[in-house]
């Protein structure tokens, strides 16, 4: 994933909502998302290449998502981040102890940041990155953004997103997958005095900066949208909506869907 808005124990109905998109290269091989043959309690897309994956959520609710972090010219890590998440979905390991994993061995990977959500912990959300100081931190309820750079960085597509998530959960008339689909698709490319320095040069962060990436020249932009519902009666509501490169824009390829009832739901009461 390369962009990620999520609102945590913030509204009455959900526990968590998400919305994302997974941008990467148009030629590496993936699965769209779907309960896995090998894990069936696991639903979630696949990458071909090493097996991980960028989003999955499994039966019990448990969640997490993967960012990479813009560093030009760095190394690839040792091991691919996509098994970040795959490792977390589906495993019975508590939600502190695989953080702490993760944060131990953080120097085996490129850099990341995951977000890990279990709605039965005590602390049922983490942030772990090996870019940050402390490599693990408790998210606190309330809203947050995330893309190539450290947690709740206001790049502007970030800052967008975010404010699309706000805006829906305060109006209770807005339809919550068409809003946010809507901003997940979104292509404005902000001021350039808005726009981050990240080393790739002005012309590159123009390309990057939409919260819908399309640069067909490039070999590269968003390949997938995903919104999570988690509701606190324990029913969960995932989509993905695929893309593949067009010009002037990705065509959408199809939608994907999956509801069931999580195994473990909190009723915790949100936070004010």
């Amino acid at each position: 994933m390369c962009l990620i808005a999520f609102a945590l124990d913030a509204h009455d109905e959900f526990v968590l909502l998400l919305a994302a998109n997974r941008d990467e290269l148009y030629g590496r091989a993936a699965d769209a998302a779907a309960w896995w043959a090998d894990r069936p309690g696991v639903w979630g897309g696949r990458d071909r290449v090493a097996g991980g994956s960028w989003l999955a959520v499994d039966r019990g609710g448990r969640l997490a998502a993967v960012t990479n972090v813009r560093e030009p010219g760095m190394p690839p890590g040792r091991r691919s981040r996509g098994e970040l998440v795959s490792g977390f979905v589906g495993s019975p390991i508590p939600i502190d102890e695989y953080a702490a994993q993760v944060a131990a061995r953080g120097d085996d990977y490129a850099g990341f940041n995951l977000v890990l959500f279990d709605p039965a912990a005590a602390r049922p959300a983490l942030y772990v990155s090996n870019r940050h100081p402390q490599r693990v931190l408790e998210i606190p309820p309330g809203v947050h953004g995330l893309s190539n750079h450290l947690l709740d960085t206001p790049w502007p597509k970030v800052r967008n997103l975010s404010g699309r998530l706000r805006e829906v959960l305060d109006d209770p008339r807005e339809p919550v997958d068409t809003v946010l689909l809507e901003a997940l698709s979104d292509r404005s490319v902000p001021p350039d005095e808005a726009l981050p320095d990240t080393g790739v040069g002005l012309a590159r962060e123009r390309i990057l900066a939409p919260a819908m990436i399309s640069a067909p020249g490039l070999g590269y932009g968003t390949r997938a949208s995903s919104l999570v519902a988690v509701r606190r009666d324990g029913r969960i509501d995932t989509l993905e909506r695929s893309w593949t490169p067009g010009e002037p824009a990705p065509s959408l390829t199809g939608d994907r869907r999956a509801r069931f009832r999580a195994l473990s739901a909190s009723r915790r009461t949100p936070a004010r």
